[in-house]
């Protein structure tokens, strides 16, 4: 009775779903139920085909402890996603206090411009292409970066925000001082809702095509028009830079061969050819935005790289370079934490 009287006042308070209150009434009913009638174990010793009445009660509660556990962490995952969904959308909003306060748009309201003809490589009317940088605490490499940006590339007038994923440090200030755009985070939510928050601001602001690169230096900017190229000419909807089609400076380590079984992994499931499925240079249409489901935080690359195959996006991959991390540090986790959240990442994504 007490769990049934907690469960009513925590519904009434608005603090429980109905959900919530129906999980507490059935599970005490069922404690009640064998307290006041022992003899309904049976019940359970024979659909588990058990001799012992207790052991068979035992057998259930453990059954019921593991779907009580599978909802709990349920639970959990739909609050933390509520509550990146909150962190992001702050991050818009703050975003256009400070760049839309008079009248002032990142891009003019127009809408995108669609495909161009295959056979031009240079657009006739200047388009609109945005670089998504996530950053989290790259004050000492992120300035290399965007001092190397074009203005101009292919006909498309490029424009860079960089969002600033909970940084502690001074990233979000030097990018102000650069005069570059710049969404923030409030805490640290992951690199995949750092590209979520500048998806949306790609798509509400009509950007045509977008594209990502890391703050850390390892991606080159002098390389954005081997990425881009392939969607102007309408070869492709989504381009990936690979490491191992041009230039990898830490060819021959253990995330070498990390990164080719996974891609080998990937390419077996989608049936492209990929063989960089870690790589965040990549380019492509923001029209296609909207059809990509996705839900990672840290593995990325792999989400949308599966998610475009699923959605039928034409997909191929260009050589880049990927050069060794001269400043800070990076914000990989240590050990088997990464390949284990690539792969669960990659299964995940399949399935759902």
């Amino acid at each position: 009775m007490l769990f049934v009287g907690y469960g009513f006042l925590k519904y009434q308070k608005g603090n429980w779903s109905k959900a919530d209150l129906l999980l507490v009434l059935v599970v005490s009913a069922g404690v009640a139920s064998v307290s006041i009638f022992p003899p309904i174990g049976n019940i359970f010793a024979s659909a588990f085909r058990l001799e012992n009445r207790l052991f068979a009660l035992l057998v259930f509660s453990n059954f019921l402890l593991f779907g009580l556990f599978l909802y709990l962490l349920n639970q959990v995952r739909s609050s933390n996603r509520r509550s990146r969904e909150i962190v992001r959308g702050l991050a818009r909003y703050y975003y256009n206090e400070r760049y839309s306060a008079n009248g002032e748009q990142y891009f003019s309201k127009r809408e995108p411009r669609g495909e161009m003809d295959e056979n031009s490589v240079v657009a006739s009317e200047k388009g609109r292409l945005l670089v998504v940088i996530p950053a989290y605490n790259e004050q000492e490499a992120i300035l290399g970066v965007l001092t190397r940006m074009p203005k101009e590339l292919l006909g498309y007038e490029v424009d860079v925000l960089v969002v600033v994923d909970g940084a502690t440090d001074a990233t979000e200030a030097v990018v102000i001082k650069q005069n570059f755009r710049v969404a923030s985070h409030i805490v640290n939510c992951g690199g995949g809702d750092a590209l979520r928050t500048g998806f949306e601001i790609a798509r509400k602001e009509g950007a045509d095509v977008v594209v990502n690169m890391d703050a850390d230096g390892q991606h080159q900017p002098e390389e954005l028009e081997r990425l881009v190229i392939p969607i102007v000419k309408n070869e492709a909807d989504f381009v990936v830079g690979s490491r191992f089609l041009g230039h990898y400076e830490e060819r021959g380590s253990i995330r070498h061969v990390g990164v080719v079984l996974f891609s080998w992994f990937i390419s077996l499931l989608t049936g492209a050819k990929v063989t960089d499925c870690t790589n965040g240079f990549r380019a492509l249409r923001v029209n296609d935005l909207e059809r990509l489901s996705l839900q990672e935080e840290q593995y990325h690359t792999t989400e949308l790289i599966i998610e475009a195959s699923k959605r039928k996006l034409r997909y191929k991959e260009v050589p880049v370079s990927v050069l060794r991390r001269t400043e800070g540090e990076s914000k990989k986790p240590k050990r088997l934490r990464y390949p284990l959240g690539v792969l669960r990442a990659i299964i995940s994504t399949w399935l759902r």
